[in-house]
């Protein structure tokens, strides 16, 4: 904008003892003008998108099938009584899984205790990911024939009643600012990457197993997970859930792993299953 020479009064009061005045007199006048030019100007804020489905940065349904890339031997086999390789369980977790016995639990109908919210994602499985309603996403494996609700929106006010799954809160995490899906850097050579994933906080949890040989988690457990996915350059997509399990009562550290699945064209191979407790 032009600039305008002050009125003769207001610039002889500098030599009246008031040096600079008139221009500390202007300066509000000038930040008003400008602020309102560049608001005229300015892109509107992007619309936040009705629900979850709407503003999902990921596509995450359809189905999937588990790759074991590690811990091969106690997650394709029921592990020995006493095997707590890589899982920092403390002195009372260690004495309650050498307590381990499959045909209590089969017995008292505990069978599924390694299929928690806390382990599902690391029993070799398929995934069917599907949405139950715009802002619920359930996720339903064959292997245990379990089902998981992650809900988008506020925690309720009264915690729910402990269950295998628990209760699970997600939202969609690591956006743009405005919420805008946009693209990261590719990933191994592999085409870009949308911005966002899915984070998902669970507990209201029953006790469980961590492995099918009765290593425990207890019901203050609280399990954290982030489900990212990304596509390759021959087409191949993937899906990462990096899982990090809390327990104050049976564990000394943080239990993180990270699952890896591949999406498949279709149901092929979707055989459920009941839980096997050896």
């Amino acid at each position: 904008m032009g600039w305008v020479a002050p009125p003769r009064s207001l610039a002889s009061g500098a030599r009246a003892g008031s040096p600079g005045r008139w221009r500390l007199a202007a300066l509000p006048l000038l930040w008003a003008a400008a602020t309102a030019a560049q608001a005229q100007f300015a892109a509107p804020e992007p619309t936040p998108p009705p629900n979850a489905k709407a503003g999902a940065p990921q596509d995450l349904t359809g189905y999937w099938v588990s790759l074991v890339t590690e811990d091969w031997r106690q997650r394709m086999m029921t592990p020995d009584k006493g095997d707590f390789s890589s899982v920092p369980v403390n002195a009372k977790a260690r004495d309650l899984a050498n307590q381990w016995n499959p045909d209590k639990d089969i017995a008292s109908g505990d069978q599924c205790k390694a299929y928690g919210a806390a382990a599902i994602m690391r029993v070799p499985t398929r995934l069917h990911i599907t949405w139950s309603d715009e802002n619920t996403l359930r996720v339903e494996t064959d292997a245990g024939k379990q089902v998981r609700e992650l809900h988008f929106g506020p925690r309720p006010a009264h915690a729910p009643a402990p269950s295998l799954q628990g209760y699970s809160v997600a939202m969609w995490d690591g956006l743009r600012p405005g919420g805008q899906r946009g693209v990261t850097a590719t990933l191994g050579g592999g085409g870009p990457k949308p911005s966002g994933y899915l984070k998902v906080e669970t507990d209201s949890l029953k006790p469980g197993y961590l492995r099918k040989n009765g290593v425990p988690y207890g019901a203050a457990t609280q399990v954290e997970e982030y489900f990212d996915s990304f596509t390759e350059a021959n087409g191949d997509t993937w899906l990462v859930v990096t899982s990090i399990v809390t327990d104050p009562e049976y564990l000394s550290d943080r239990f993180i792993t990270s699952s890896h699945f591949k999406k498949l064209a279709g149901p092929t191979g979707w055989r459920p299953a009941d839980c096997e407790a050896k």
